[in-house]
């Protein structure tokens, strides 16, 4: 019998790439995904097929604020394996719409437990998708996190999150339940949401080399963030429920890139000359073409969060070692990716 999983959060980035490892690895896939006026599918279009033709990939409409839409879910598919990716994930939009925020991405979390204790799915594995933003600042005595390192979120996204990594564990020492987290830091791809920082620049950056006039408005260029490539992470979600026991992991690469050196390497992509000048809000970067400066770059205040975490960087050891896996992608692959892929968006437009 083929093993099958269901995954919330199946129309986003990790949900697609998700969905197409388990298609591959013979699983018949289910997603959960929002009803919505308009179609919200172009990540997983190209697996998705008629209902009345396939069998190995549906979809189903729910809503991780919604107890009874979880219940007839789950009670319909009783999977072998649930990922609960769903979630509001952008952490600037967490301080706009909090409550929001909390409901998906937090008591989300709890709904699909409570689910699974009700249907008495006792055999099912439950994978927890975290975050990074558990984690507050360093401090002198530490310079990475992992599964152990106090954890101090300084957003409602990361405060939500809190709470889901907290309630997986009680309902996996309480009830027994075979419930995961994986603490996955910064992890980005072509299919990135287009208001996230590392899609903003190399969708900025497509767009200049095809004779875009455009600015680009940017936050903290200080920041550093542990970034990885999502096609690596998603393997790695999958490997977290085929061990023995269930546990917690920390995913990361263990190195730390700038904002503004993220910029620097796809501009060495490019083979663009840029210059950058001030400090601050008054930072700026200019491209030097045919010895004259044009403006690209400019800091704008309103992009900075109203607490920001400048500096995160994970220490993934035990998840390598357990998981036995090695990173397949690394910052340069990351970014010819994601920048070879809006150039071709944006040369079909």
């Amino acid at each position: 019998m083929k093993k099958k999983a269901l995954i919330t959060g199946i129309t986003g980035q990790d949900g697609s790439y998700l969905a197409e490892f388990l298609l591959k690895k013979g699983y018949v896939v289910h997603g959960i995904k929002r009803k919505s006026s308009t179609f919200n599918t172009s990540r997983i279009d190209h697996i998705y097929k008629d209902f009345h033709t396939t069998t190995n990939f549906l979809l189903h409409y729910g809503d991780l604020t919604d107890s009874n839409s979880i219940v007839n879910v789950l009670s319909k598919v009783r999977p072998h394996e649930i990922y609960n990716l769903g979630a509001q994930s952008h952490v600037g939009h967490s301080f706009e719409i909090p409550e929001y925020t909390s409901e998906v991405s937090g008591l989300g979390t709890l709904r699909v437990l409570e689910a699974m204790k009700f249907l008495k799915l006792n055999k099912t594995k439950f994978y927890q998708a975290s975050t990074s933003e558990l984690f507050g600042e360093k401090s002198n005595k530490i310079n990475s996190f992992n599964e152990k390192s106090l954890m101090v979120p300084r957003s409602p996204y990361g405060v939500s999150k809190l709470y889901s990594y907290w309630i997986t564990k009680v309902y996996r020492e309480a009830y027994g339940f075979y419930a995961c987290n994986g603490i996955l830091f910064n992890h980005e791809s072509p299919r990135r949401g287009e208001t996230f920082v590392t899609r903003k620049i190399t969708m900025f950056f497509a767009k200049k080399i095809l004779g875009s006039k455009d600015v680009l408005y940017l936050g903290n260029l200080n920041a550093k963030r542990d970034w990885g490539h999502a096609k690596d992470y998603t393997e790695m979600q999958w490997k977290i429920l085929q061990k023995s026991q269930p546990d917690d992991y920390v995913i990361a690469t263990g190195k730390t890139t700038s904002v503004r050196e993220f910029i620097n390497e796809c501009c060495r992509y490019l083979k663009l000359k840029i210059v950058w000048q001030g400090k601050g809000l008054n930072e700026k970067a200019f491209l030097i073409k045919n010895k004259k400066k044009q403006l690209i770059i400019k800091v704008d205040k309103k992009y900075y969060r109203p607490l920001e975490i400048d500096y995160l960087k994970g220490d993934p050891r035990k998840a390598f070692k357990k998981l036995n896996y090695k990173l397949k992608h690394n910052l340069k692959d990351l970014v010819k990716d994601m920048l070879e892929s809006d150039i071709h968006l944006f040369q079909k437009k």
